[in-house]
């Protein structure tokens, strides 16, 4: 498990099997509704590629916040202390 983004709003976690390397999928949590979504497998590719082009524009807080809110409508899942 390693937080690659964490701002007022949001926080992403990137779920890795350590030592294999082998990439699992992310936990993405909106702060402020208190929900969030775990995506894995085409989501997950998807999300790595779109956050990758994101990243190499070096964009503001703001717009990666506003990239993550697309995945609003798909929280379901409350908000829980690990």
């Amino acid at each position: 498990m390693h937080m690659i983004y964490n701002s007022p709003n949001y926080c992403v976690v990137e779920f890795r099997d350590d030592e294999g390397g082998l990439f699992g999928g992310f936990e993405i949590m909106d702060k402020s509704m208190r929900r969030e979504i775990y995506i894995d497998g085409s989501l997950a590719s998807r999300f790595r590629e779109d956050v990758q082009q994101l990243i190499a524009s070096e964009p503001s807080v703001e717009e990666v916040d506003d990239y993550l809110s697309q995945f609003n409508g798909l929280m379901q899942q409350p908000l829980t202390l690990h």
